[in-house]
């Protein structure tokens, strides 16, 4: 093994005493052996990923004590999906408890004494630090970008569906969704297209007088806190100075339908996913998770099966709606990255988006009124996803000035 690769891995270990972002990390010989043998876009990166995903060469907890020391006999696809693409998978990066809401170890490096958010904690936290260049999360409600958003990197959530869940445990397979993280929006481009085998083209190149960005006059989850509307404006003034055409946009009733139904098909689902934890051992669960779960089994049949109607009706009217705008900018959360860290935040910006489908990379660069992180979202119509990266990189651009 080459001294750097073993300095770079002692570093690595090194700094995560303080971060506790990864649950488990390869360990010397092995990161040799893969390091020598890999071709591909990717070109030996290092790639964290999240502790949900199988790999079989590393265990897979999925961020629970009922699973300690699990050993997956195989990788989930996203993982060979790097490791086809010549990606380092160099470790497990931390996630809450079956990637909900019970808050994890990890520290934010971008934001002292703060969560770094969830459910992707340990991969956003990673990226920020330095410690990796790439990570793979997924958002089941806000678990990518949120987290991008507190901790200051990119986040991209694909169109649904795009990237492979197969080999994830999973909470809601009607919404989870691999995320991506990255230090800038160009190689999280980078890197979606070479996991996607293409499917995500590169961005379009385009100044930025070219586009149109819609800007909602409302949201139906709720006003825009201090920091959001910091962000907001900070956003929609640089966006201007650039060139941008911006258009205000009323969100249209189903908007808010999406909010409101994504709680029930997520709620019935999870309770069918994890129905092994909470009936073998429940006792382990947080209680946090048990008690969401508990009252998830009240949601009846016909209540998910009018949710899931619905939500085809949505997804629907949401990719027209999209007609002449490119991209749609909101905040990356509901606000600065909580101090402490006895939360995770909420999903309130990104729930919506999760169950529409549509692709969403969020952009760091603005700040909230304590100087803490506020990422900036743009959503494209689904299937648009190198069109959302290219609007990223373009706000990423205008905003670095």
């Amino acid at each position: 093994m080459s001294s750097s690769l073993a300095d770079r891995l002692a570093a690595l270990r090194a700094a995560d005493l303080e971060l506790h972002a990864f649950a488990a990390l390869l360990g010397e010989e092995a990161a040799a052996r893969q390091a020598a043998a890999l071709r591909g876009p990717l070109a030996g990166q290092w790639v964290a990923v999240k502790d949900i995903f199988d790999t079989a060469g590393l265990p897979t907890s999925y961020g629970s004590p009922i699973h300690a020391g699990h050993r997956p006999a195989g990788d989930a696809a996203i993982v060979g999906a790097v490791r086809r693409a010549g990606g380092l998978v160099i470790g497990k990066s931390v996630t809450t408890e079956f990637a909900f809401l019970e808050p994890a170890p990890t520290r934010n490096p971008a934001a002292p004494g703060c969560t770094p958010g969830g459910s992707s904690a340990g991969s956003s936290a990673a990226v920020a630090a330095g410690l990796v260049p790439l990570a793979i999360g997924s958002q089941t409600g806000g678990s990518t970008i949120r987290p991008a958003s507190y901790c200051g990197v990119v986040g991209f959530k694909p169109t649904l569906a795009l990237l492979p869940t197969a080999g994830m445990k999973c909470f809601s397979w009607s919404l989870d969704t691999v995320g991506l993280f990255a230090r800038t929006v160009s190689e999280a481009a980078a890197f979606a297209q070479a996991v996607s085998g293409t499917r995500i083209g590169a961005p379009p190149v385009r100044a930025a007088s070219g586009w149109v960005v819609g800007v909602p006059e409302a949201y139906p989850w709720g006003e825009l806190s201090p920091s959001a509307r910091q962000a907001m404006e900070r956003g929609v003034a640089t966006l201007r100075q650039a060139g941008a055409q911006l258009r205000p946009c009323p969100l249209p009733e189903w908007a808010g339908t999406a909010f409101a139904i994504h709680d029930i098909i997520q709620g019935w689902e999870a309770v069918r996913s994890l129905a092994h934890e909470m009936d073998t051992a429940a006792d382990r669960l947080s209680a946090l998770l048990r008690e969401y779960l508990s009252g998830a089994l009240k949601i009846t049949d016909a209540e998910y099966a009018a949710a899931q109607r619905r939500s085809a009706q949505v997804q629907a009217a949401a990719r027209g709606w999209f007609d002449g705008i490119d991209v749609l900018l909101t905040p990356g959360a509901p606000d600065e990255p909580p101090q402490g860290y006895g939360s995770t935040g909420v999903s309130t910006f990104n729930r919506a988006w999760t169950l529409l489908g549509t692709p969403c990379v969020g952009v760091p660069g603005a700040v909230g009124v304590n100087g803490r992180p506020m990422g900036l979202q743009l959503i494209a119509r689904p299937g648009e996803d190198a069109l959302c990266l290219a609007a990223g990189a373009m706000l990423e651009a205008a905003l670095r000035g």
